[in-house]
């Protein structure tokens, strides 16, 4: 799979205008890559449409005059509650793929991937703000552990596994662009596979024991696996269906994240993601209990633009919109924005 020559300099204002942009300067593999989902990409859909159909519910006179975006977890303050997820095989999309990536918003968390263009310790070594990593867990318990120790070691605060994907999704997307990601450079796994079907609570309970730093766990779906993960030592649970990836007509997880959170009932941070593309989205994720969003697909196409300034701009605009839709809304902190930010079933 290859790249083409960044050379487009037209401009983007909102996240659908990077997507677009990085469709003309990608090659049709790398664009598929990123984009695609799995089967019919049902699912894909789903999380764009749940979040569409929630509306906003303002407060007038208040003072807005000063806008406060902060959120912290584990102890570590934030200047927004939008993280950047892990994606993988970043060098697809541009030259320098993560490289260019984290050095883009040193004020929130970048989260490396297990399936990173580059190994975690170059990441890392550009890196100006807080880092985490996810781990895919590997047949080999042994490299779970390396891998996690490696992460610590590059100073990454925190250890986001992913439990959604013991094997790989059908993506005809994929398949009809001749994408094949088992044919594709993985440094920090030296060769090693990508995938584990066989790890279980018992593998979790293990690490857990064993790692200080927090450890969430990606892709819960129900409010039993929510309330397994705390019970079992999460620090946090991540609400994902894999961006639509792997299992299609999974339910979106703007769907699946109230109940999740009334079953959690604030005892562990709650991570989201899935679809957003607007300070809006960002919104809404909070205001049905989430602590934080993670967003994907809108800066992986911002990198393929411009590389860091990209991305860059790709935060800047959804941080602003976030800021411009709590002063509309007369939310003017984090805290404010609750189930009373939403309506119930339309005005």
């Amino acid at each position: 799979m290859t790249t083409l020559k960044q050379t487009c300099d037209l401009p983007f204002i909102c996240p659908d205008d990077a997507e677009s942009i990085a469709r003309e300067v990608l090659s049709p593999e790398a664009y598929a890559y990123i984009r695609g989902g799995a089967a019919d990409e049902i699912t894909v859909q789903s999380n764009r449409q749940a979040l569409n159909r929630i509306t906003l519910r303002p407060r007038i006179l208040v003072d807005v005059s000063r806008i406060d975006t902060r959120i912290s977890l584990f102890g570590r303050e934030l200047s927004c509650p939008i993280l950047l997820a892990p994606i993988g095989c970043q060098r697809t999309l541009h030259c320098e793929g993560e490289i260019a990536a984290v050095r883009a918003v040193p004020e929130t968390v970048f989260v490396i991937s297990t399936a990173s263009s580059s190994t975690l310790e170059e990441i890392a070594r550009e890196a100006r703000g807080p880092l985490w990593f996810q781990l895919y867990p590997q047949a080999d318990r042994a490299l779970n552990y390396e891998l996690v120790q490696r992460a610590v070691s590059a100073r990454c605060e925190a250890i986001c596994i992913t439990v959604d994907s013991p094997v790989l999704g059908t993506r005809n997307c994929h398949q009809r662009a001749g994408v094949d990601v088992s044919a594709m450079s993985y440094p920090n796994l030296r060769g090693r596979q990508i995938l584990m079907a066989a790890w279980t609570w018992k593998d979790f309970a293990e690490l857990r024991r064993t790692v200080a730093v927090p450890l969430l766990i990606k892709g819960v779906l129900t409010p039993e696996d929510a309330l397994r993960a705390c019970s079992e030592g999460a620090d946090a649970v991540v609400v994902s269906n894999h961006g639509g990836r792997n299992l299609d007509t999974l339910p979106a997880t703007a769907v699946c994240l109230p109940s999740i959170a009334r079953a959690l009932a604030g005892r562990i941070p709650i991570i989201a993601d899935g679809g957003v593309r607007r300070g809006t989205d960002v919104v809404k994720f909070l205001a049905l209990g989430a602590s934080a969003v993670m967003l994907g697909r809108p800066y992986a196409y911002a990198l393929a633009v411009a590389g860091t300034p990209g991305v860059r701009t790709l935060f800047q605009i959804l941080r602003q919109e976030l800021e411009s839709a709590m002063a509309l809304l007369g939310r003017p902190s984090i805290a404010g924005l609750d189930g009373s930010t939403i309506w119930a079933s339309g005005c």
